[in-house]
């Protein structure tokens, strides 16, 4: 019994393999990009993460040991 063979919707080019990309796949990087971009240009929209105050102290008195 011989199996049937799968055609192709769309010939291949000849320059090689034909990929298309779905929207998204360019939308994403570019609003990631964008909005670092925006972060960098205004800093004061950037907010820190309140850390635990012994954390803090911690770092500081890691950073004084550091400097010395």
């Amino acid at each position: 019994m011989s199996a049937r063979t799968h055609t192709r919707p769309h010939p291949i080019p000849r320059g090689g393999v034909d990929i298309r990309l779905p929207w998204w796949a360019l939308a994403l990087p570019a609003l990631a990009f964008v909005t670092l971009l925006t972060l960098l240009l205004n800093p004061a929209d950037a907010h820190a993460a309140t850390a635990e105050p012994g954390i803090t102290h911690l770092i500081e008195r890691a950073q004084q040991l550091i400097a010395r």
